[in-house]
């Protein structure tokens, strides 16, 4: 089957793109190289072209219902212009995917957009068709993943980069907020959200202004989805097919230490009732953050011990660009989760020493200790 791919192709070619495959799309996964892309969002700002990620809108009387119902934060929370990050569990309560729910900033109307991860957005639809239909719900459910662009502009001059092109100030917009303004002539929805632990945003537009919208920031380094990984590695953020997924990592949000988008102040929300069961006995596995003591670096599927003990296996691993060692994710048994635990990592028949550190590498390793899950967007 041959890849999809996103309205930049071209553009990313004429840059000298090397490309992959990420959720059936052929996406750039560098340009200048994983490290001077990845060190151009930490120190400045770079631009990515996400737009293999899915788009879903849902509008009409019932579309806060419905989206409250299907996902497991609180969406009756968000007022118009508002963003929130959630998961969407299957009836056991595994995560079949990670989103970020935008209420439009619109007064008339309830209507959100919500962004499932690449490849997700078919899936999506049709749940929430199946599910809209089950509740006798009033709304309409479309998939935009095709009608529009996104790009994400991160890096401590993110805002500053944006507001020189904005009709409206980006500065005066909250985390976790979005309007409705121009970059250039082109029409977009600004929203302060990311997933690489910088500030910055994430900004929609129709597809068929895609070039033009990306041209307006030929200045910034393209970033590639090299950077995007090893990024969100370091921020401590969880990858959608690698770190969670509903056949071959299943895990709850209180595994993957997402239990923060949990509200369970909620009546009902699918996967409810097997969260509450786990939540009474506890996890017998966790999601925990480590670094080796040694040369080598962990890969997905890596096996891990404590002393002659196995305990777990490695999800996501690299050698850290800003921190200059390597630095996992992976899940444990429970009683080995504890931040200091001395662990070890089975590399190409090697067992190197770690030690299980807070998950946010940037603030455990790099500066303070940090407050490991307790806001697994890094924004």
């Amino acid at each position: 089957m041959s890849l999809r791919t996103p309205p930049l192709h071209q553009v990313h070619r004429d840059a000298g793109a090397e490309f992959t495959d990420f959720g059936g799309w052929e996406m750039p996964v560098s340009y200048a190289g994983i490290s001077t892309e990845h060190a151009a969002v930490r120190d400045a700002v770079g631009i990515f072209d996400v737009s293999h990620m899915g788009e879903v809108e849902v509008r009409g009387p019932d579309a806060t219902a419905v989206m409250d119902h299907l996902t497991t934060n609180a969406v009756t929370d968000l007022d118009p212009g508002d963003a929130q990050y959630s998961c969407i569990l299957n009836e056991d309560g595994v995560i079949i995917d990670d989103t970020v729910i935008y209420r439009y900033p619109d007064e008339d109307e309830d209507a959100y957009l919500f962004v499932p991860n690449a490849g997700h957005g078919t899936q999506m639809t049709d749940r929430w068709s199946t599910h809209a239909a089950s509740l006798d719900a009033d709304v309409t459910i479309e998939n935009r993943t095709e009608d529009l662009g996104l790009v994400a502009i991160q890096g401590p001059d993110a805002i500053g980069t944006v507001d020189a092109h904005a009709r409206d100030s980006i500065a005066d917009v909250g985390r976790f907020s979005m309007i409705r303004t121009t970059i250039g002539d082109v029409e977009c929805l600004v929203a302060r959200t990311g997933y690489t632990g910088e500030d910055g945003v994430e900004v929609f537009f129709d597809a068929d202004r895609s070039q033009e919208l990306w041209g307006t920031f030929d200045d910034v380094q393209p970033c590639g989805l090299g950077a995007r990984d090893t990024l969100r590695l370091e921020a401590g953020l969880l990858l959608s097919g690698q770190d969670f997924d509903p056949e071959t990592e299943p895990r709850t949000p209180l595994e993957a230490k997402l239990g923060f988008v949990v509200d369970d102040s909620k009546d009902d929300f699918v996967g409810k009732d097997a969260l509450d069961g786990q939540a009474e006995t506890g996890p017998e596995e966790l999601i925990v953050g480590f670094h080796l003591n040694g040369r080598g670096v962990p890969r997905n599927g890596y096996e891990l011990y404590r002393d002659d003990d196995h305990v777990g296996h490695v999800t996501s691993g690299t050698m850290s660009p800003t921190l200059s060692e390597p630095i996992a994710l992976g899940y444990v048994d429970a009683d080995h989760a504890s931040t200091g635990t001395e662990i070890a990592v089975e590399v190409r028949g090697r067992r190197i020493p770690a030690t299980i550190v807070g998950q946010r590498f940037l603030d455990s390793l790099g500066g303070e200790d940090g407050s490991e899950g307790d806001d697994g967007t890094g924004d």
